[in-house]
Parts: structure tokens; sequence; C-alpha cells
């Protein structure tokens, strides 16, 4: 059985919401709902939290989670997971990356992500979802996927795909960001230069397709919930009271 590592990339500074991965969700530390999150997940062969201050390498050490200290330059979780790679403090056959603000990821979510990895060819696994609302089918700030017979993606956008010519109804999905990725995968990104793709959508994702990589997308039902401003607190206090 190939061997599974769990990544929790925690940015300390991050653009929209500095500091948020240390505020408070019902008296715990996001950061700690994460943890305790990850930590249930009965796939996972270790649980890391990649921290780029030492104010937060103290608050995690505070609630007996694991932690590595990693660059503050680091562009992107990914990069995080691959520093680790590079300096050997992780040893896994596949790493998930699981972002230090999604609370609600779970067990369902991450068994869906992982069903293939054991045994089909992918590079990169992740999630997509149907979309029900109509909104978010022409919202830029949701990542859509369009994948081929096999699940592999064909083509991640902010903007419509397919586009369907004369206005037939069809399916859109989007994209549910999370990762696992072979150890071989994040050696090669680790040196991967980011293409015009990738960077006129400000999507990571195309920078995996553009090199080559075959990332697999499975389907769910689910879907978490990622604190990137403020407001998203509030609502996270909502969420976690069914918790």
């Amino acid at each position: 059985m190939k061997k599974i590592a769990c990544v929790i990339p925690a940015r300390l500074k991050s653009t929209r919401f500095p500091r948020k991965i240390l505020s408070l969700l019902h008296s715990k530390p996001l950061i700690q709902w994460v943890w305790e999150a990850a930590r249930s997940v009965p796939l996972f062969d270790s649980v890391t939290v990649a921290v780029d201050a030492d104010e937060t390498a103290a608050v995690v050490q505070s609630f007996g989670g694991r932690f590595m200290m990693t660059a503050e330059s680091c562009p992107s979780g990914t990069m995080r997971l691959c520093e680790l790679l590079h300096r050997k403090k992780i040893d896994a056959d596949i790493l998930v990356c699981w972002q230090g603000d999604e609370p609600f990821l779970h067990e369902k979510m991450i068994a869906e992500l992982l069903q293939t990895a054991q045994s089909d060819e992918a590079d990169v696994w992740t999630l997509k979802k149907k979309i029900t609302a109509p909104e978010d089918i022409h919202s830029p700030h949701i990542a859509k996927v369009a994948t081929d017979s096999e699940g592999y993606a064909l083509y991640f956008s902010r903007s419509p795909i397919p586009y369907h010519r004369d206005m037939a109804d069809t399916v859109y999905y989007k994209h549910i960001g999370i990762y696992a990725y072979t150890r071989n995968a994040l050696e090669q990104l680790a040196h991967l230069p980011s293409c015009h793709l990738a960077e006129a959508e400000q999507l990571e994702q195309l920078n995996f397709l553009y090199h080559g990589l075959k990332v697999r997308v499975h389907e769910t039902s689910h879907e978490g919930f990622g604190i990137d401003i403020p407001e998203h607190l509030e609502k996270a206090h909502v969420l976690a009271r069914g918790r």
C-alpha cells in the first residue's frame, strides 16, 4: 500500500485576511479545527502543518499538533509541500494538500479524492461537484473543470466550460480545490515555470496540465467552505454549530 501524508499549509500573512488561521472559531483557532479534521481521517499515515511563522508554530504546538517550518516566501501551498519533500522532511508516496482555511472537509471527501490513488496512473487527484446554482456558472470566483471520458482533466477555467453555441442545456462542474499528488509530481512541479494559462486565469492547476501531468478528477456531492475573508468566518461560526 502506498503511504499517504497530509500536509496543511498554514500561511500567517494571507493577503485578503491576514492571520486568519489563528482566528478563533468557537474558542479554537481555525488551524486547530483543520488539524483535528485531518487527524480524524484514517487514510492518512501522518498529518503535518507547514507553518511559516514562529507564532503559528507555537499555536500548533499548544494543541499537540505536528508542525514543520517552511519559507515565508513560498508562493502557494503546493510549493510548501515541494519544500518539505526537497528537505526530506516528509516521507510518503502520495501527499494530500489540505489548506489551512478549510475546516469543513471530511473523511468522505478524502475517500472520494483518493479512491483510485492506490491503482491508477494519475499524477494528481482532485474533486469536482455538479453546479446547481445558475449564477455560479458565470461567476469568475468559481473555477470550472471539463474532463475526458476517463475522468482526467481537460481544462480548468473561471469562465463557463464547455461553451454551448446553441444554448443547449448542459452540466457544469465546479472544481473543489483539494489535491493529492504523487511524490514524483511534486518533484517535477518544484522546478517547472508557471505557464501563461495559469497566470491568465490565476489557476495553478493549469500549470499541471500545461506541463503534461495527468490530473484525475473524481466527482463528489460534498463541498468544503474555505475562509478567504473576515465575512466568511461569520458563516463558519454558523456551520460549526452543527459539528
